[in-house]
């Protein structure tokens, strides 16, 4: 059975940055091909990737992952229904959440042992892990706590308002959900699984981490009554010119979403939102880790994107022999492109997948090689052409790219 899936391939080039750091401080790095790379964790992406969602999407296609949903759901109940407020809202919000997803919604312990001591109100009750709902689950999940709201218990203790409940929380996917799927440790038949996969970003080349020996002055010792720093430290730093690269399995994000509802737009719309954010959003996004501190706000050299029938294919093992600095000019991204460019075509000739549609964003002469693999595109080209050919391959219409470019 022909697939539907979306490989995306970047290569970044990052200046002394800091964008993911272990326990210590220190940038993640990795052993790969007997050196050690720079590296960037999977879940750092996917986090910067789902922030970008909020420029990007309707708040209403998103959804919020925490573990005060009891308070963001007794909100809902409250503009429902303005008398259903303060402690009534949080307990027909708790008791709701239990019946539509199994997890223990309560006061933790600690928090309230530590109110009683300070004579302080109870806090409200939390959920025991983070959990993530989508925006129209929780407005469903508060419909359900009004209708319910002259006896919510006896109101949950029926099978049909129940099993409503649990269809509310397993139906209306917000795009991150779908994307980057949901566990619910107490209620596994609510999982969602991710239609995306992201992996952990690595340096083409050997990296070593460095460190900055800093300073800061006190402003207010203008006599200078005391020599040196009124504060010194150190902050560990890498720079690299990184491949990343995530897949979009699109029959498991349409599976996912379901359907759009609304009679005025395609039935695939809620699919085509989904991957041009998710497109724009993983190519554009950067994590934020010592930001402040580098300002390293760089945009792709390279972004290749494949449509692919049978299954994902990353290309990372392009650079399991790291690739070197060019002689004279140093740097790295000429030579990432040209290992890049031989290994892609020695492995679609060998699986016979040379007639996926592929498309080619670049930046710069170090990059031209790459024009060899599809349709060069801009960002915006990018994300119109891969929605117009999921939406084409969904109606079953044959997918073409344009003549210019295109592998042979």
């Amino acid at each position: 059975m022909s697939r539907t899936i979306i490989d995306v391939h970047v290569l970044q080039t990052v200046p002394p940055s800091n964008l993911n750091r272990d326990d210590t401080g220190t940038p993640k790095t990795a052993v790969y091909g007997g050196v050690r790379r720079a590296r960037v964790s999977s879940q750092a992406w996917k986090r910067a990737t789902r922030r970008a969602f909020k420029d990007l999407l309707d708040p209403a296609d998103l959804g919020v992952r925490t573990r005060r949903v009891a308070e963001l759901l007794a909100e809902r109940i409250t503009a429902l229904r303005e008398e259903l407020n303060g402690d009534n809202a949080l307990r027909l919000a708790a008791e709701t959440l239990r019946a539509a997803t199994g997890s223990k919604i309560e006061v933790p312990r600690r928090k309230a042992e530590s109110a009683k001591k300070k004579g302080e109100p109870e806090p409200p009750p939390e959920s025991s892990y983070l959990m993530f709902l989508s925006a129209r689950q929780l407005d469903g999940l508060a419909e359900i706590a009004v209708d319910g709201a002259d006896d919510i218990t006896a109101y949950l203790k029926v099978k049909e308002n129940k099993d409503r409940a649990r269809g509310i929380a397993d139906t209306r996917h917000s795009v991150d959900i779908a994307l980057f799927g949901r566990m619910v440790a107490d209620s596994a038949g609510i999982n969602v699984d991710a239609a995306a996969q992201v992996a952990h970003a690595l340096s083409v080349h050997q990296v070593e981490n460095e460190s900055d020996y800093y300073t800061a002055v006190d402003d207010q010792n203008e006599k200078d009554e005391e020599s040196g720093a009124g504060m010194i430290g150190t902050v560990d730093f890498n720079s690299a010119t990184l491949y990343r690269y995530a897949a979009l399995d699109v029959d498991r994000l349409r599976d996912n979403l379901g359907a759009g509802a609304r009679s005025d737009q395609p039935l695939d719309e809620p699919v085509r939102r989904a991957v041009r954010a998710f497109l724009h959003g993983f190519v554009a996004s950067m994590p934020t880790g010592k930001v402040n501190t580098f300002g390293n706000h760089t945009l792709p050299e390279a972004v290749i994107v494949t449509l692919r029938s049978a299954r994902p294919i990353s290309f990372v093992s392009a650079f399991e022999e790291p690739v070197l600095a060019a002689r004279g000019s140093g740097g790295h991204l000429r030579g990432a492109c040209a290992q890049l460019l031989a290994h892609v075509s020695d492995v679609e000739k060998a699986y016979e997948v040379t007639g996926d549609p592929t498309w080619v964003l670049r930046v710069g002469a170090a990059t031209e090689p790459l024009a060899a693999l599809g349709t060069a595109v801009t960002i915006g080209g990018l994300l119109d052409e891969v929605t117009d050919a999921v939406a084409a391959r969904s109606a079953g219409r044959p997918v073409r790219e344009k003549a210019e470019g295109t592998r042979a």
